[in-house]
């Protein structure tokens, strides 16, 4: 999706639709598996959360207060340039894009008054948030010692993330410690490093 086109023109929107708009940003941010790692490993601090809810409020300012279109790629910039700043991170794991397209897709729905994808992620919402996801299907994984174990938890899988999407997909906090029990820390970097090869 290369634009949401504001639809009508860019005029504004609705209560209802910026409130859903609005509810479905955070639902988006909640199964956002990076994001919420950030937060809870407090990348940007003590008020880590402070900041990943200000972010949140940000993007729904932009699409509710500026004219459209809304360009993907205004987007995913926005995006990278608040991780950079408020976490002190860069998240190279191709989540950015997966959820600055979904929140086209919910914006433009919301102008259309379709809350379609608001309700799924709102029914899958009482299921437990990313990084508690990420961290049982990690436990089951290293747990499980039979091709039984591993078809179960495939199905688990299926059962908590019905929708694919890049954010929803389980990522260990950390990387694993090698065989002497030491654990290589990613270095986190002060600025983008997109582009690069």
């Amino acid at each position: 999706m290369a634009a949401s086109n504001g639809g009508g023109g860019g005029g504004p929107i609705s209560a209802e639709a910026a409130a859903a708009l609005g509810e479905g940003i955070r639902l988006v941010f909640g199964r956002w598996t990076a994001l919420q790692m950030a937060v809870e490993n407090q990348w940007g601090g003590r008020d880590s959360r402070a900041k990943a809810d200000q972010f949140g409020e940000s993007i729904h300012s932009w699409f509710c207060r500026s004219r459209g279109p809304h360009y993907f790629e205004d987007l995913v910039d926005m995006m990278y340039d608040t991780i950079s700043d408020s976490f002190n991170a860069d998240f190279e794991d191709n989540s950015v894009e997966e959820v600055a397209e979904q929140l086209l897709i919910i914006h433009e729905e919301c102008l259309q008054s379709n809350y379609s994808s608001v309700e799924k992620l709102r029914n899958l919402h009482v299921q437990g948030n990313a990084v508690s996801q990420s961290r049982q299907l990690a436990a089951d994984d290293a747990d499980s010692d039979s091709s039984d174990d591993d078809d179960d938890m495939m199905e688990d899988e299926a059962a908590v993330a019905p929708v694919e999407m890049v954010v929803d997909r389980p990522r260990p906090s950390w990387p694993a410690p090698d065989a002497d029990g030491w654990t290589v820390v990613p270095p986190r970097h002060g600025g983008r490093s997109r582009g690069r090869n």
